[in-house]
């Protein structure tokens, strides 16, 4: 395969991540925690003048949790949005807005995915097309990604990260443009979650050390280069030091290192999570992740077997002995899983002997799987549309159609004898599961998160949005960012004693009981809330007004 069909095929991988990443980008509300957080703090920073933005705000208090890189590209869109709609500084921009930047950042992990594996394997530039279609085709990276969070934003760091490191020239020049390019990917990281940068690019540089290529010389010339592309991420860590002095530590500190050894805000650690995540998050292609890793230990003295074994330790070193422990941790190990099973796609298409891998009469079979999961799926899917009656599973049918014929067809293909008809369905595999993430992003169920919890949507409805009076608390509730970034204002939970506290002015009740509190002096009115769509599957709230009695 020539350079040119390469970087074609890249193009046309990165136009379907985009238009996963688009497809109804704006149709469901912003989730809790990480969404409604950082939204408000690019909002805020929207709101004010350079240079005051570059130290952010939450609610009018210095924002200390994580860097602005991603906050400030917000705000950013933020003001475009406000120039052509003409709205006040105060509107809420719809959550399109918010979510677009960090969607298109996010969608470029599928072609640089492809340009680390044409590193890695430079004579087998088909490996790099299976790898990022791959990547193209896992549902935690296109669902994580689109959202208002900074994960997909660091993987794609990271991976420019890695492609910059693997440079194949190795002239002076060369080896600077390359170190400049490690040190804004760095830059990225330190701007993201600046704690990753230092342990990662120290892991990274060593296990170029181990190819074994570059002369002492070379070495200075690559580090000179990195050393000039991280000054803008030290330079907004410094001035932050001197603005905030010991408090900008806190996100080195407590809300950084502290991570690995502290379960912090409840968030249980150990391995099991992120283990558990991939086991969830990986298929079809995790079925190729064990003759994959075999193969690259076979591999493991060439440079692709070493940086495919290598990024998984690497990955799993930053990961597994958190103490805190986030669902989309998870998300820094799908690189390293496409690196390894990329040649392996390649071989069930063409089957060189050349090639073969460990285990490969068992790897011959994995399409049957794939067939057989597809067949599955396709009858899940026939039943619930022959039913007729609407039920939670209904928006899933597509879905299900779409991924099921995939594996269906696609699986059934590549048990042929010909290499077209294996090609064909490889090619038939990736699109069912593009059309089963692309169906799914359209639909009301995306981002499911939103129906283990109660609904902030029709309270917001029923308040006003952003005109929230400061007499809404929450009663028998924990605080919702999301709430509080439709409300306007910030909605906190209140005791009993504080709610006395109040006085006999007029005070709104967010509550999990069908049953106010009894207070002095004061009736409280239930005030019926609209239906959610989606209806969540989490508990439901109840909204009372409290009145002084007449």
């Amino acid at each position: 395969m020539k350079k040119g069909s390469l970087g074609g095929g890249l193009v046309v991988l990165w136009l379907l991540a985009g238009a996963l990443t688009l497809t109804g980008l704006g149709q469901l509300p912003l989730r809790d925690w990480d969404e409604g957080i950082v939204a408000r703090v690019a909002l805020e920073a929207s709101q004010r003048p350079w240079p005051d933005r570059l130290f952010p705000l939450y609610w009018g208090d210095p924002y200390l949790n994580k860097p602005p890189g991603l906050h400030l590209l917000i705000a950013a869109a933020i003001n475009l949005w406000r120039t052509i709609v003409g709205s006040s500084p105060n509107t809420l921009p719809p959550e399109w807005v918010l979510r677009l930047v960090p969607g298109l950042v996010s969608s470029t992990v599928v072609p640089l995915v492809g340009l680390v594996q044409s590193r890695l394997r430079p004579h087998q530039q088909g490996v790099a097309l299976a790898s990022a279609a791959m990547a193209l085709t896992l549902l935690p990276l296109a669902r994580h990604g689109r959202l208002v969070m900074l994960d997909g934003c660091q993987l794609a760091a990271i991976l420019l990260l890695w492609w910059a490191v693997l440079t194949p020239d190795q002239r002076k020049g060369s080896l600077m443009i390359s170190g400049g390019v490690m040190g804004l990917a760095v830059s990225a990281l330190l701007l993201l979650k600046a704690p990753l940068a230092l342990p990662l690019l120290i892991a990274t540089l060593a296990l170029r050390a181990l190819d074994r290529e570059l002369r002492g010389q070379q070495w200075l010339w690559l580090l000179g280069g990195l050393a000039i592309g991280c000054l803008p991420g030290l330079a907004w860590h410094g001035a932050h030091l001197l603005v905030r002095g010991s408090d900008a530590l806190e996100m080195w500190g407590r809300q950084g290192f502290a991570r690995v050894h502290r379960q912090l805000e409840g968030h249980s650690g150990g391995p099991l999570m992120p283990l558990t995540e991939i086991l969830e998050g990986g298929w079809p292609w995790l079925a190729l992740w064990p003759s994959a890793v075999a193969l690259a230990w076979r591999e493991r003295f060439t440079r692709a077997g070493r940086w495919c074994l290598g990024t998984t330790v690497i990955t799993a070193a930053l990961v597994l002995p958190l103490g805190t422990q986030l669902p989309w941790y998870s998300l820094l190990f799908w690189p390293p899983l496409v690196l390894c099973c990329g040649p392996l796609l390649v071989w069930l298409v063409h089957r060189k002997p050349a090639l073969k891998p460990p285990f490969a009469a068992l790897t011959r079979k994995v399409p049957a799987f794939w067939a057989l999961i597809g067949a599955l799926l396709s009858a899940l899917a026939i039943v619930v549309w022959a039913t007729g009656q609407p039920t939670s599973l209904h928006p899933l049918a597509p879905v299900a159609g779409a991924g099921g014929l995939g594996l269906l067809v696609g699986g059934g293909l590549l048990l042929a004898r010909r290499t077209r008809q294996r090609k064909a369905g490889a090619l038939v595999l990736v699109a069912g599961l593009w059309a089963a993430l692309l169906l799914l992003m359209a639909g009301p169920l995306w981002l499911w998160e939103l129906n283990e919890t109660w609904a902030v949507g029709p309270v917001v409805q029923v308040m006003g949005p952003t005109s929230s009076p400061p007499s809404l608390h929450l009663w028998q509730l924990e605080e919702r960012p999301s709430l509080n970034w439709y409300a306007g204002s910030p909605v906190k939970p209140i005791s009993k004693k504080e709610l006395l506290e109040l006085g006999p002015k007029p005070t709104w009740l967010l509550s999990s009981s069908l049953i106010p509190p009894t207070l002095p002096s004061r009736v409280c009115t239930a005030v019926s809330l609209p239906p959610a769509k989606p209806k969540p599957a989490g508990p439901e709230v109840h909204l009372f007004q409290c009145s002084p009695e007449r």
